[in-house]
């Protein structure tokens, strides 16, 4: 069963204009899912309409099979289970300090003074911002809006986190720890929906795609599947992801086999025809040591810092870490797929990573070496504080 459905949802604005004309989808529990589409495509309109903010003027909502109530009581309850991040952080966060605005939902609920403090540190630490919980949001920059915005959402414990244009207005590395932090949540058993321009992250990052035009949904599918149909993404006023670009046009050169769209870098390369290719028989691989930083001990991580190694960090706390205690970081995004690639080509790499992106980081690498049927040798530290 979906976790939620629409049926048929139709919504007019007070002025008559029409925003969502008779969408029907189906989210499925657990998914990363994203909406993709032009400005005035109606993706903000249809997100509001997810979590009983706006009501349809036709149609209807189904939350766990069950189709939403629109009185206080059910909506207090579906807008905790399902939460809802702004494009515009400065629209979702008014209190004085970051903790103030964290806290406000548990407050609102009626929890305990300790549980608000137990839930709202929690939540801060989670997305790297403990140390600024008295700091006014006007004085964060703007990946640290949008992570105090996040944090004011999962303190609620949600079970779907909705973001519009999460990445919007953020330099490159920001961008980056926000989708890392959405992969965590996800891994976790969230479900994660974005709406976005960037066909790149549609691509590369969603498990499931929309396209919306016009208030309407005019394709679904996997991103092989919306993106490997040139006449939709058209239709759609977008543009086909670079790696595809450039896949195509190596295959039509002789240099790639066709067969499965690569979706990233990392699988661009084992597309390549045999002789292009890195030849990890001649070379040999490197080995990938994943260090957790919830369990940091500087001199095992300084022992481990050999001329040579190549160091990736992942997430906002592993990487202020690393700034802090002067460790150098050659890759700070897109961690996992480069330090495969670094493997390939005979490098040694450490991975400085914590929580559930620990496992995750493992299990990608050994996912690929399954697939790929390369062996590269990878470990986890996990050094117990005394």
């Amino acid at each position: 069963m979906p976790v939620i459905e629409t049926r048929r949802l139709k919504y007019t604005y007070p002025d008559g204009t029409p925003a969502i004309r008779d969408v029907n989808i189906k989210i499925e529990e657990g998914k990363k899912i994203a909406f993709v589409g032009p400005n005035g495509a109606g993706k903000s309109t249809l997100f509001l309409l997810l979590n009983g903010t706006l009501r349809p003027t036709e149609g209807e909502v189904l939350f766990h099979g069950e189709p939403l109530r629109y009185d206080s009581k059910s909506l207090r309850e579906i807008r905790r289970r399902v939460g809802i991040v702004f494009q515009n952080s400065d629209d979702q966060l008014f209190a004085p300090t970051v903790y103030q605005d964290v806290a406000f939902g548990p407050v609102n609920l009626g929890f305990e003074p300790e549980r608000v403090k137990r839930y709202v540190g929690y939540a801060l630490e989670y997305v790297g911002l403990k140390e600024l919980a008295d700091r006014p949001p006007h004085h964060l920059s703007g990946g640290q809006k949008k992570r105090a915005s996040i944090a004011g959402v999962i303190v609620m414990e949600p079970e779907v986190i909705i973001l519009d244009e999460p990445t919007s207005n953020l330099d490159p590395e920001g961008a980056e720890e926000i989708i890392e932090l959405l992969s965590e949540l996800n891994y976790h058993g969230k479900t994660i929906i974005v709406s976005t321009h960037d066909v790149e992250l549609a691509y590369q990052w969603s498990d499931y795609i929309y396209l919306m035009v016009g208030g309407k949904v005019i394709g679904e599918g996997t991103p092989e599947d919306v993106f490997g149909n040139g006449a939709l993404v058209k239709r759609a006023k977008l543009r086909r992801p670079i790696v595809l670009e450039i896949y195509e046009e190596l295959a039509r050169r002789g240099i790639a086999s066709l067969g499965k769209m690569p979706k990233s870098v990392l699988e661009l390369v084992d597309a390549l025809e045999p002789g292009v290719a890195v030849d990890t028989n001649h070379q040999g691989t490197g080995r990938i040591w994943i260090y957790n930083t919830d369990h940091y001990e500087r001199s095992v991580l300084t022992g481990m810092m050999r001329d040579g190694i190549v160091v990736g960090a992942m997430g906002t706390r592993s990487k202020r870490l690393a700034a802090a205690e002067g460790i150098r970081v050659d890759i700070a995004s897109n961690v996992i797929d480069r330090s495969i690639l670094m493997a390939l080509c005979g490098k040694q790499c450490l991975i400085l990573t914590n929580g559930g992106m620990v496992e995750h980081a493992k299990r990608r690498i050994e996912d690929y070496c399954e697939q790929s049927g390369v062996s590269i040798e990878v470990g986890v530290v996990e050094q117990q504080k005394a």
